[in-house]
């Protein structure tokens, strides 16, 4: 199938990784020790959704599915604050703009799927001027569940009206890639973020990109084989 759509993650894809995740994962394991979730169930390495995922579930089994939004929101708002400081001082990685505009040319759907906020979103978006870019915007907020579950390249796929087996999903994590894999499209790696090369293998990558403008040769070697 000839590619037809690339959807990007953002943060360690076309911008540089600078969010502070360990202070971050850190204050909300915290908050959620001193809202009663036992610190047993909550690992020190996991992801602040892994641990929301959990927190949800003990609340649920307790008939408190209210003190669980309170709670989603107050960890939610933390994530925010830290992806809206991230975001002033990030910048676009090498090639991204070139890259987009490319894609652009080539008449390829793109779009974006990013676990950080929509405000954070929009201001990393409006501040390099690359929103124009995007069919479709999927980040955390539009969603019930985020990456690794494929939620999120679901809607931007049905959105762009495109196969999942003529999209590329280019990200930096692992993540990512278990994401592509579960939708059967292209996992495209690239190790700027915070998983290897290897780990990005590991997880289902089918290409790994040293550079984000290496992304034009692979779309046109997929496309004349």
């Amino acid at each position: 199938m000839p590619i037809k759509a690339v959807i990007f993650d953002l943060d360690g894809t076309l911008t540089g990784f600078n969010l502070d995740y360990k202070t971050l994962r850190a204050e909300v394991r915290g908050y959620l020790i001193s809202r009663g979730i036992p610190a047993s169930l909550l690992k020190v390495n996991e992801s602040i959704f892994e641990m929301l995922q959990k927190t949800e579930i003990y609340f649920k089994n307790r008939n408190k599915q209210k003190t669980f939004e309170e709670i989603n929101a107050e960890c939610l708002g933390k994530a925010e604050k830290h992806e809206i400081e991230a975001a002033k001082t990030t910048s676009l990685l090498p090639g991204a703009v070139v890259t987009l505009r490319e894609l652009q040319k080539m008449e390829i759907k793109v779009g974006l799927c990013t676990t950080s906020s929509q405000v954070a979103a929009n201001y990393i978006l409006n501040k390099f001027k690359i929103s124009d870019f995007f069919e479709v915007v999927v980040p955390r907020n539009k969603v019930k569940n985020v990456k690794p579950d494929p939620e999120q390249y679901e809607i931007a796929l049905k959105t762009l009206n495109v196969q999942s087996d003529s999209a590329l999903i280019v990200g930096d994590s692992k993540a990512d890639m278990e994401s592509a894999k579960e939708l059967k499209a292209i996992a495209v790696g690239l190790p700027t973020g915070l998983s290897t090369k290897e780990e990005l293998t590991e997880y289902g990558a089918n290409y790994i990109l040293t550079a984000l403008s290496d992304l034009l040769i692979l779309i046109k070697k997929i496309n004349n084989d």
